[in-house]
């Protein structure tokens, strides 16, 4: 019951913080285009930003609720405020949480899972905020290195080769279930060139595919459970 308790106040003191630096973080990043503007004289046409955002942001808006949803149980309360508001999620955050996750062996929605996820994305901002420090100081003794011919095809693949490398890690573990999404996306893909610049959309309908084709498994795994 202490514990219970302890974690219960961990919990509110979570969300209250949470939702004050999310707040403050909301109106510095919303407000840093006015201020800049008063500052050079020269406000952005909030004619031209409704506009902008009604062609992007609408599909924006829908893949943010459908990440909330779906990170939200994964990362848990304070895990979630930090990957959230220090972004790079699907890059970064997610796969140092599950990894984290899975080392210690804690489960969704448990306490330790919580503490867990906290900590590794925690370390993951720190780690990331240290590591463009450092390139910003490098930019320019490195730029010769950054430049040459010879690493320009690495650095042309340095994404492909990242969310390879992260998707083999969750393709092993059920090699069929992961193919099939793969495979209507990369046909789909091929077929309708321009969904190409609209793959943060497009993880509503393959995600959903996804869960489906699980759904099934799983249920027909109940059923042959059921028969023996």
């Amino acid at each position: 019951m202490e514990k219970q308790s302890i974690y219960e106040s961990y919990l509110k003191s979570t969300h209250r913080l949470g939702r004050i630096v999310s707040v403050i973080t909301l109106v510095l990043l919303v407000g840093a285009p006015f201020v800049i503007g008063t500052l050079l004289g020269a406000q952005p046409d909030l004619g031209a930003v409704a506009r902008a955002f009604l062609s992007v942001g609408l599909v924006w808006t829908v893949s943010s609720v459908v990440e909330f949803l779906v990170y939200t149980p994964m990362l848990g309360s304070g895990g979630s405020y930090l990957a959230f508001i220090t972004g790079n999620l699907i890059n970064m955050k997610i796969p140092c949480a599950m990894n984290a996750k899975e080392l210690v062996g804690a489960k969704s929605g448990t306490a330790e899972n919580e503490v867990i996820s906290t900590l590794s994305i925690a370390t993951s901002a720190l780690v990331t905020i240290v590591i463009l420090a450092l390139g910003v100081v490098l930019l320019i003794p490195l730029q010769p290195i950054l430049q040459s011919e010879t690493l320009a095809p690495a650095f042309a693949n340095v994404v492909p080769a990242l969310f390879g490398a992260m998707a083999y890690k969750y393709y092993r573990k059920d090699p069929a279930l992961a193919m099939i999404p793969l495979t209507v996306m990369i046909i789909l893909f091929t077929l309708v060139p321009s969904l190409t610049s609209s793959t943060s959309f497009m993880i509503i309908p393959s995600g959903a595919l996804a869960i489906l084709l699980a759904w099934l498994k799983y249920r027909k795994e109940m059923k042959g459970a059921a028969g023996q």
